[in-house]
């Protein structure tokens, strides 16, 4: 719980029974299982409320002062979603339906040529990967090797291994 008279908490000037409120979700929030970028922001606040002055949050943190200010302000404007990372990453191309049936059509067929995959996803899903690494990925999934192989390998004949050098 914060330890802090209603005097500091009130430099967020919120009406008396919203700063219960939003101290409690504030001390929930940083015992909730957080990015480090969230608790860092979240336990700034905590201090900043509690009165700390911010340049002893600033060392202790290694964070700027406007850092504190800002998140502080965030916090006092949006309450607990302000502290929140905004950024969710991207949308995926398939959705986790389409990306289970691509793997399992993957896993089913013997041979896979490269450019006949990529057809394959463009004409079924409407999905073009702009790199192929997002490709690599998909056969990974699958357990799928991509890379070239010998039909003898070349350790396994004495005779090849001399002449071609192989340790």
């Amino acid at each position: 719980m914060i330890d802090c008279d209603n005097k500091k908490i009130n430099n967020l000037q919120l009406p008396q029974k919203d700063i219960e409120k939003e101290r409690a979700a504030l001390e929930s929030f940083i015992k909730s299982d957080r990015t480090v970028r969230e608790l860092k922001r979240a336990i700034a606040v905590r201090m900043a409320i509690k009165g700390k002055l911010y340049h002893e949050i600033s060392k202790i943190w290694r964070v700027s002062k406007i850092f504190i200010g800002y998140w502080k302000k965030q916090f006092k404007t949006k309450g607990i979603a302000g502290i929140r990372l905004g950024h969710k990453g991207s949308k995926g191309a398939l959705t986790s339906l389409h990306k289970t049936e691509v793997i399992e059509g993957l896993k089913n067929k013997e041979y896979w040529d490269f450019d006949e995959g990529v057809t394959y996803l463009e004409r079924e899903f409407g999905v073009s990967h702009k790199s192929k690494q997002s490709y690599y990925e998909l056969l990974s999934l699958a357990k799928i090797v991509w890379k070239k192989t010998q039909k003898i390998h070349p350790k396994s004949e004495p005779e090849l291994v001399k002449k071609e050098g192989i340790n």
